[in-house]
């Protein structure tokens, strides 16, 4: 790479996000430039979340650090800089941002690469803001396990039988990639906990319905695999209820727009997802919430910036007059062209457009099922679930040793059911965006589902996390400090 002089340094390179798209782009720039320029990765982790496997944390199949892959462990070319980023000035080439502890810091750049990721899609529907938590991060799956574990062990101690019934009772909203991975998860998780409770020998096994919109589940994928999913649920239990959703959310249930009313203490929010509202308050022309780019990836009238991932607009050029959509796959493989292209511009290499066709796509379903259709042949049961963890260890950046350990520990044990409290209902809010821009019309269409595996929609999962509870973010009573050293 051709170093590019900058008051007398190496050019500087900030990536805003390490999930899948950032996270690529960083480890390919790093080894492209050679130490000819400097790697800034801004994200409020110092981990990437390897987001398909987070059912299985909230399972208790996976510990948490199984899926969380270290940044300054795996990319030690790489500067990180732990902070949430709010604001990009365009004109100064200055990323503002607030580290772990509430002090606002700023980077200048040389190049910037935006791959924000996207935030829960909330609905205007009464009480769903308030009483439901959706599953976009770590915090969610931990908070989930517990809450489940939670409700069985309340449950098995109330006397009351109404009391009883709602405990057991889950709702899962969303029949996407997440909600039917986390209902597959759930069902079986719960009723494991249910058989060695003594307090609910002789009850009912937990309940768990899955609703959506669409006329059935998994409606991004071919049929046969929609028809797969549904078959497994159906017989472990679920309660499958398509072209329902939710009218009104409150502590005690929630009432679905047929006018059934469900006694239950847990709503999961799997709706989808959203840009991040950083793409909206940069100014420049989005497409839908996304921030528009060219094929190359730039920001037309900013060739210094280039977005992928959730956050960008990238026209498909396998589909003409089309964008990508909101993939895992889509993601990663967009961060490193992103990477190509900023070497590009330093004189290595030729500017790539981005070009690529859709694989196929794999669902886990629990205990030995799932559906995929790896190179869009479609496959079911063991054979799918063998593929999809073969997958899934050969796109991990890490820790694969340690996943098949617990999947072997999994096949052998039985699960520990165990609250650990370590993350809070109020640390986790289903409303991590400012209002205004996280909640939209109910028809207004989005990703409908963030955690598959080989097209995992809403794979990026950048630089996201709650921005407006000082709590959550760290922030200190006597207000922000400035950050040293940047």
């Amino acid at each position: 790479m051709v170093a590019e002089a900058r008051n007398g340094r190496r050019p500087r390179v900030v990536i805003v996000g390490a999930g899948f798209a950032g996270y690529e782009c960083a480890r390919t720039l790093a080894k492209k430039s050679r130490g000819a320029a400097e790697i800034v990765l801004v994200n409020p982790n110092d981990y990437f979340l390897y987001l398909p496997l987070l059912p299985e944390v909230s399972a208790g199949i996976l510990e948490p650090r199984r899926v969380s892959v270290s940044l300054t462990g795996t990319l030690p070319d790489v500067r990180l800089v732990l902070g949430q980023v709010g604001g990009v000035d365009l004109d100064r080439r200055r990323v503002e941002y607030t580290d772990p502890e509430g002090r606002t810091g700023s980077l200048g750049y040389d190049r910037l690469v935006l791959t924000v990721g996207s935030v829960n899609k909330l609905l205007p529907i009464p009480g769903v803001a308030e009483h439901a938590h959706g599953f976009r991060g770590m915090p969610e799956a931990l908070y989930l396990r517990d809450h489940m574990t939670r409700q069985i062990e309340l449950a098995g101690a109330a006397e009351d039988p109404a009391e009883r019934a709602a405990r057991t009772t889950f709702v899962v909203v969303g029949a996407g990639y997440t909600g039917t991975e986390v209902a597959a998860h759930g069902v079986t998780f719960t009723r494991s906990l249910a058989r060695r409770n003594t307090g609910l020998r002789g009850e009912p096994q937990p309940r768990w319905i899955l609703l959506d919109l669409a006329d059935r589940v998994l409606p991004e994928l071919d049929h046969r695999l929609s028809r797969t999913a549904h078959r497994v649920l159906s017989k472990r239990g679920v309660e499958i209820r398509t072209k329902t959703s939710v009218k009104e959310a409150t502590s005690e249930g929630v009432l679905l727009d047929d006018g059934t009313s469900v006694d239950t203490r847990s709503l999961i929010w799997c709706v989808g997802v959203r840009p991040d509202p950083l793409v909206e308050s940069l100014g420049l022309p989005t497409e839908r919430g996304r921030l528009c780019v060219d094929e190359f990836l730039a920001v037309p009238g900013h060739p210094e910036v280039l977005a992928c991932g959730d956050a960008a607009a990238v026209p498909d050029l396998t589909r003409p007059g089309e964008t990508t959509p909101m993939t895992a796959q889509h993601a990663q493989r967009q961060g490193k062209v992103a990477a190509h292209n900023v070497a590009a511009s330093y004189g290595q290499g030729e500017p790539r457009a981005y070009k690529h066709h859709d694989l196929g796509f794999m669902v886990d379903l629990g205990g030995v099922q799932a559906a995929a259709n790896p190179l869009h042949v479609p496959l079911s049961g063991p054979v799918a679930n063998a593929v999809t963890r073969g997958y899934h260890l050969m796109a991990m950046p890490g820790n694969r040793v340690r996943v098949a350990a617990d999947w072997l520990l999994d096949a052998a044990l039985p699960r520990q059911g165990v609250q650990l409290g370590l993350v809070r209902s109020w640390s986790v809010p289903l409303d991590t965006a400012a209002p205004e821009l996280a909640r939209i019309p109910a028809d207004e269409p989005t990703a409908s589902g963030e955690s598959g595996t080989t097209g995992e929609p809403g794979g990026s999962g950048e630089n996201t996390g709650p921005k407006d509870r000082p709590e959550a973010a760290g922030q200190r009573p006597d207000g922000p400090r400035k950050a040293e050293g940047t």
